[in-house]
């Protein structure tokens, strides 16, 4: 009898502890569920580029730059659902940003520009790596989106001055000045020519 009493009493135990774990187990689950809520939410509340030209020059002087173009419908499309959504964006938008290396228009080739199109896609890269994190850092993505942002004005505005700069009309006589700058400093400098010492005459007289 004492047998099946102690056997009765282990059960109940087993029985509760494993009840006790599942119930811990269920609060931690639902737990984590709403923090990735929360991620999801902030991320998909930030998660605003800017996917039009800041200006009527920026649009003309870009439309026949690919690269460009495609990046910049790549942001435009915002991803929906879930967070996997938004990491293969990520991604995606990633890639996009590192073909802006490739046919550059020659009014844009400048270094001014590549070296804006340069921290625009480390910035970009940063968030794709924060994404893809197990613990996302959702205000570090905000912020990173923020930064793009910013970068892509200061694009744009680079390429505005130089578009501004190109339509200035040149003073008169100032593109010929031009050539011949150009022209003078492509000329060899050579020094006067040296008389041999012993072509001197030493009997000549002196000049006081």
């Amino acid at each position: 009898m004492k047998y099946k009493i102690s056997l009765f009493l282990l059960l109940t135990t087993v029985l509760f502890s494993c009840q006790n774990e599942n119930e811990k187990r269920l609060a931690e689950n639902a737990k984590e569920a709403k923090k990735k809520e929360v991620i999801f939410n902030n991320i998909n509340k930030g998660w605003t580029f800017l996917d039009e030209p800041i200006n009527e020059i920026s649009e003309s002087q870009l439309n026949s730059w690919t690269e460009w173009r495609e990046f910049m419908k790549e942001i435009g499309d915002k991803p929906r659902k879930t967070i996997g959504a938004f990491q293969k964006k990520s991604t995606a938008i990633s890639k996009k940003a590192v073909a802006l290396n490739n046919n550059i228009p020659p009014q844009f080739n400048q270094p001014q520009i590549k070296s804006r199109i340069s921290i625009l896609i480390t910035k970009i890269k940063m968030l794709d790596l924060f994404i893809h994190l197990s613990v996302i850092p959702d205000d570090k993505v905000v912020f990173l989106i923020q930064e793009i942002n910013k970068e892509m004005i200061s694009l744009e505005r680079q390429m505005d001055k130089i578009v501004e700069k190109a339509k200035i009309p040149k003073e008169e006589g100032e593109a010929d000045f031009l050539r011949m700058l150009d022209t003078t400093r492509a000329i060899p400098s050579s020094s006067a020519p040296q008389v041999p010492l012993q072509n001197i005459d030493q009997n000549a007289p002196k000049v006081e």
